[in-house]
C-alpha cells in the first residue's frame, strides 16, 4: 500500500473546521494522506496518536486522516465533504489524540443524521 501526502484534503479540512467553527480541532496537527492499494472497504479513516506515543516521542496530539483513493476520489464533492465531516467527528473535544467511537456516550453518535446535519450547516455558510 502506498501513502501520498494529500494537501488538497488538508485544505478541505481547514475549510470545514473553520466553517463549522470546530475550534477544538487544530488543523496544524492534522496530517492527510491519500492511500493507493488498500483492501479496506472504507472511503476514509482517521488514525490517532495514543498518549504513550505522544509522551515517548515528546509530541502534542496529532491525527492522520487517510482517504482511500479508489473509493474517495470517485465521490462527488459534496459526498467527499460528508466523509471528511464524519472523520472529524471522531476527534474528541479535548483533542487528546484519542478517538471517539460511533456511539460515544448517551448523547453522541456519529451516524448519517448527524453527519448530514453538519453537512447542511457547512453548505449554508
Amino acid at each position: 500500500m502506498d501513502f501520498l501526502p494529500a494537501p488538497d484534503i488538508h485544505k478541505q479540512l481547514r475549510l470545514i473546521t473553520k466553517k463549522l467553527d470546530l475550534k477544538h480541532i487544530d488543523p496544524n496537527r492534522l496530517v492527510c494522506f491519500r492511500s493507493h492499494g488498500s483492501t479496506s472497504r472504507a472511503r476514509a479513516r482517521i488514525w490517532s496518536l495514543p498518549r504513550v506515543w505522544q509522551l515517548g516521542l515528546n509530541l502534542k496530539p496529532h491525527y492522520v486522516i487517510e482517504v482511500i483513493s479508489h473509493y474517495f476520489d470517485n465521490l462527488s464533492a459534496d459526498d467527499q465533504i460528508r466523509v471528511l465531516v464524519h472523520e472529524l467527528m471522531h476527534i474528541p473535544k479535548n483533542f487528546s489524540g484519542a478517538l471517539l467511537s460511533h456511539r460515544h456516550g448517551r448523547h453522541y453518535r456519529i451516524d448519517h443524521r448527524t453527519v448530514e446535519s453538519l453537512f447542511q450547516k457547512f453548505k449554508s455558510i
